[in-house]
């Protein structure tokens, strides 16, 4: 069905290119056998679209165009119409079909689904009651569904199973509660102090950038005391040793 719906989309735009084929052919035929020329070939209105339309499909023959050159003005007539149809009409056409395909495309899946339905609403009424109670008792739609191994979900529907890497998910979107589950029981509230796992997180990712940035400004501080303790305690003693020297001198005097 998803094939049938491109091809009716893209069946139009190829029908668009031939009429557009058509129109350009007629015009340059009418122009064509308006010239001053005696090419066999071109004689008249019918044989001229005849001959276009050769040249368009590539059928038209070698020994054809080198008759062509000695009539300039219909090989300029030609010239015009290769240029027009073959290589902008065509290009034209490859987009023109890109662009219904991608258009077709996002809604192709929908279609085809809306086709399958309607296949399926259509063969109901031929299906006996027994076959159609088998079929629906098979698929076991009364009992729950796990949503992974231990985790028993909801009833009603059909597991399907798929690798683990195909939708990875990092936060369990499931919020569990303990307790009664009684639909007569109120909903319990969520106790979380206004603070979601998320953010404890990030104050903690926080917390320990700004003790890391501590501890690092710290031991740069201790270092630099360290050296400026060390570089002050050899000058105050150079200092002493001078003031012994000289105190040593004058009593010798």
């Amino acid at each position: 069905s998803a094939f049938a719906l491109i091809c009716t989309r893209v069946v139009s735009e190829v029908a668009l290119y031939l009429f557009g084929l058509t129109f350009f052919v007629c015009a340059f035929a009418c122009a064509v056998s308006a010239l001053e020329q005696d090419d066999p070939d071109f004689a008249g209105i019918p044989t001229s679209a005849l001959q276009l339309y050769k040249i368009s499909l590539g059928m038209f023959s070698g020994t054809h165009y080198d008759m062509l050159m000695d009539y300039p003005a219909l090989m300029t007539a030609i010239f015009v119409y290769v240029v027009t149809t073959v290589i902008f009409m065509l290009n034209l056409l490859i987009a023109q079909l890109n662009c219904s395909y991608q258009a077709t495309y996002q809604d192709m899946v929908g279609f085809a689904r809306l086709n399958r339905g309607k296949i399926v609403t259509e063969t109901m009424p031929s299906v006996s009651k027994k076959r159609w109670e088998r079929f629906s008792g098979a698929l076991r739609l009364d009992e729950r569904v796990e949503f992974g191994e231990g985790d028993i979900g909801l009833s009603g529907g059909i597991q399907v199973w798929e690798p683990a890497s195909a939708n990875i998910t990092t936060v369990d979107m499931i919020r569990r509660f303990g307790g009664s589950t009684s639909p007569a029981a109120q909903f319990p509230e969520e106790d979380t102090g206004g603070d979601d796992e998320e953010d404890r997180f990030d104050r903690m990712e926080k917390l320990i950038e700004k003790a890391m940035k501590r501890m690092t400004s710290s031991s740069k501080g201790g270092k630099k005391g360290n050296a400026g303790g060390s570089s002050m305690g050899q000058s105050s003693s150079d200092q002493a040793g001078g003031e012994s020297g000289s105190a040593h001198e004058s009593g010798n005097e």
